[in-house]
């Protein structure tokens, strides 16, 4: 099946384009940015070596839904997408932290806790807790923002404001913000029938000095969902929880000796399992927004993608 997992566009005042592990940006005369989300699928900060089919597209429409739907508390880089892979937006300086908040120790965090640390960050994290136990106050817990492609790095808030990657005031307005964002994708979420673990959030601000949400929010790469019925259950068991990320396509990786390290082989990816990721990423688009997935069409993904950007362009 026909995937997006490179472009080479050239549009009109073009000044740029950044490369990220999953997006494709595109500059446009230092004021608009068009974001193209590619099929690549990145784990471990590794891009895997094939696209997932209609990945890229169920992401920007996860994340540009989720904007619409939370532009009352949050002010947000987008204008628009004019094509199901293709969000455009203000241009704005990104801070260089990525704001993860930790509603349950699950993941990186529950990776941590196992090891015997109780320090995530800077914020202790409480005993007695076992994996997916929900905290008793959602964490924030940053990291900062590789420049390029290599692994985020934990920081505490406290070095973040010392080292000065970010002023006291935007701090805070970056924690507000997170906190607001996070309450809203909960109840979203539970609306669903779902519970939104954790997450991450990236802001920037405007020519304008406005602080502004950018890139993605409350998708299956950037969040893990579980299923809400039956959690606790499964917790009383001890078993683990049916969950709605990219954790799946993590654990297969570890279970064929994968974990992003020096040395470490890239298992093959075959069609079947293409298949399946494509199929699961499919699941959690209708399970997240609590609508039915529309195929785009994909027989030419890069020409359908530069006649609807050029002409939203004009």
């Amino acid at each position: 099946m026909n995937t997006l997992t490179t472009t080479d566009f050239h549009f009109p005042n073009q000044k740029s384009v950044y490369r990220g592990k999953v997006r494709e940006v595109y500059n446009i005369n230092d004021e608009l940015l068009v974001m193209i989300a590619t099929d690549r699928l990145s784990a471990f900060d590794v891009v895997m070596p094939r696209g997932i089919p209609y990945k890229g597209q169920i992401l920007n429409q996860i994340a540009t839904k989720f904007m619409s739907l939370t532009e009352d508390i949050v002010p947000n880089w987008l204008i628009a997408t004019p094509d199901p892979n293709v969000a455009v937006g203000h241009l704005c300086e990104p801070f260089k932290v990525e704001m993860v908040i930790r509603g349950y120790l699950s993941g990186h965090a529950a990776r941590e806790y196992a090891a015997g640390r109780r320090l995530l960050c800077g914020v202790t994290m409480p005993e007695g807790l076992k994996e997916n136990d929900q905290f008793p106050t959602p964490i924030i817990t940053p990291t900062t923002k590789a420049d390029n492609g290599s692994h985020d790095e934990d920081i505490s808030r406290e070095a973040i404001l010392s080292n000065g990657i970010v002023s006291e005031d935007d701090y805070l307005v970056l924690e507000k913000y997170t906190r607001a964002l996070y309450k809203r994708g909960t109840e979203i979420a539970a609306s669903r029938g779902l519970i939104l673990v954790d997450t991450k959030y990236e802001f920037g601000k405007t020519k304008e000095g406005k602080i502004v949400l950018i890139d993605e929010i409350h998708t299956p790469d950037s969040s893990r969902y579980f299923y809400a019925d039956g959690y606790q259950e499964r917790q009383d068991r001890g078993e683990e929880q049916k969950q709605l990320s990219k954790e799946f396509v993590r654990r297969w990786l570890i279970e064929n000796g994968f974990q992003g390290k020096e040395g470490q082989q890239i298992p093959t990816m075959t069609d079947e399992y293409i298949e399946t990721v494509s199929e699961r990423y499919i699941e959690l688009y209708e399970n997240i927004l609590g609508e039915s997935f529309v195929k785009a069409d994909i027989s030419n993904i890069n020409e359908r993608i530069e006649k609807n950007v050029l002409e939203f362009l004009k």
